[in-house]
């Protein structure tokens, strides 16, 4: 697929943009009190934080039927909003790669599949919300991540064609959904990745082991239309 000049990115929010596993692990350890069973090690629950509140659930709750779950998922929103930016923050480079995103004149958004109601206020408690050209939360459309349309309407928010735009994430829909949108995409290493996935099957146009090294692979792009000019 033939792309045009980058003009922007997209990044998925929990465990691309937003180390929110501290507040998550937090909310699922008061929920596992409450219903009298023990928390669970930090390590055990982090790499499932990108999967949601559904899956998180399944995790501290293994043995309880499928019926079960929705009101404890419930009780552990409720949890999780209670304390949502308590220990949540940037990964280390996101902020550098922000400012350098900013100098250059090229746009930020995000895409992510949490709801608004968690989405917005965590965005504007850690001052986020300005800087950013689109944000699209999980129940903005009927469709989320893996379905194209989440990317559309951000590339439409942001005046961008998708193929100017590179989407990061950190789990395989995130990777689906920018492909299929014609966009770029990104695995962020540094992420919300189990030990029992493969990213390197999810497709996408390179891993960044970590986030400054976004321009080594923009420089990279480079090179590579030049060639192709010459």
């Amino acid at each position: 697929m033939k792309h045009a000049p980058l003009r922007g990115v997209l990044f998925d929010l929990d465990g691309t943009l937003l180390d929110t596993a501290p507040d998550m692990h937090a909310a699922l350890d008061r929920l596992l009190l409450e219903q009298g069973r023990e928390p669970l090690p930090f390590a055990d629950v982090r790499n499932h934080v990108s999967h949601g509140s559904r899956a998180l659930v399944r995790l501290g709750f293994p043995d309880l039927d499928e019926a079960l779950h929705e009101p404890l998922k419930q009780r552990y929103l409720e949890l999780y909003a209670a304390d949502l930016c308590a220990g949540t923050a940037l990964f280390p480079g996101i902020g550098d790669l922000l400012d350098e995103l900013e100098r250059r004149g090229m746009c930020a958004g995000v895409v992510t599949n949490k709801p608004a109601w968690l989405t917005d206020p965590l965005l504007q408690s850690l001052g986020l919300t300005p800087r950013l050209a689109t944000i699209i939360s999980g129940d903005t459309l009927p469709h989320r991540k893996p379905a194209p349309e989440p990317m559309w309407l951000a590339a439409e928010q942001a005046a961008v064609d998708p193929a100017q735009l590179v989407y990061v994430g950190d789990a395989e829909r995130d990777i689906a959904a920018g492909r299929a949108a014609g966009m770029r995409t990104l695995v962020a290493d540094w992420g919300y990745i189990d030990a029992t996935e493969d990213p390197n099957a999810w497709l996408a146009d390179a891993r960044l082991p970590a986030p400054g090294d976004f321009w080594g692979w923009l420089d990279g792009l480079a090179e590579e239309r030049q060639c192709l000019a010459s």
